[in-house]
């Protein structure tokens, strides 16, 4: 199938909306097309400034006042049950929409981090070096990246497993500097992020898996660290990496 008709498929691609077999032969299209594959990335950005873009906003406590102070019943003689239960009421709407604010900041936050992490697994898969340290051999990628990120972590052995290292590089979330490895599993390459779990807005993330712009995502805390795992492999692929790193060391 030539470019072009990939290309007026990519925002069902992304949107998780192709047919599983268009999307699998889409996704081998875009590891070997890096046309399509910067293509991709753009949407990909775009998207993901329109949801943040989409949350940005919140009534201000300007606002909140004024509706409360319009909605306030008129004085009367004497205090009444029903002006009692009106003020409980607006109190509940106050309350309801303060912790309305605070959740929707929270989801824009959340939303940020898994799309910016999104971009990365992309951009890295459209790069002709995706990877700073090229080698299979675990022993030879955990100690490269000594003295480049400040923390440490463990690697799994994958010898009778259907994955393959590739390799790693040093990536960047929010100013967070951390550990980007690559992972094959037949014709999927899978990111693995790690990041310090206090850096990024990373402790309000919940464990387990979400699905992120098409792409299958596991994430996890242990020792101080924040895992992703993120690809378009399947879920049982993203799971069975996952429980590999969970019990590497």
């Amino acid at each position: 199938m030539a470019c072009e008709e990939w290309g007026s498929k990519l925002d069902l691609y992304l949107d998780g909306e192709l047919p599983a077999a268009e999307a699998s032969a889409l996704g081998l299209h875009l590891r070997s097309c890096s046309a399509c594959a910067s293509d991709a990335l753009e949407r990909v950005q775009f998207k993901r400034s329109v949801q943040i873009a989409g949350r940005r906003y919140a009534p201000s406590a300007q606002l909140r006042d004024k509706i409360a102070k319009d909605s306030a019943p008129a004085p009367l003689v004497g205090l009444r049950w029903w002006r009692w239960a009106a003020v409980a009421a607006l109190a509940l709407i106050v309350a309801a929409g303060a912790l309305y604010t605070s959740l929707g900041r929270e989801n824009a936050q959340r939303q940020r981090l898994y799309s910016e992490l999104a971009d990365l697994h992309v951009a890295t898969l459209a790069s002709v070096a995706p990877v700073d340290v090229v080698s299979s051999d675990r022993h030879t990628v955990k100690p490269w990246f000594q003295g480049r990120i400040p923390f440490t972590f463990n690697l799994p052995e994958l010898q009778g497993s259907e994955f393959s290292l590739v390799g790693g590089r040093v990536a960047y979330v929010q100013q967070s500097a951390g550990a980007h490895l690559i992972f094959q599993v037949r014709q999927h390459k899978i990111s693995v992020f790690i990041f310090p779990e206090r850096g990024a807005e990373m402790p309000s993330l919940a464990t387990g898996p979400v699905n992120q712009l098409s792409f299958n995502v596991e994430s996890w805390t242990r020792n101080g660290l924040r895992y992703f795992v993120i690809g378009d492999a399947s879920p049982d692929d993203i799971r069975a990496l996952s429980k590999l790193l969970r019990s590497a060391g």
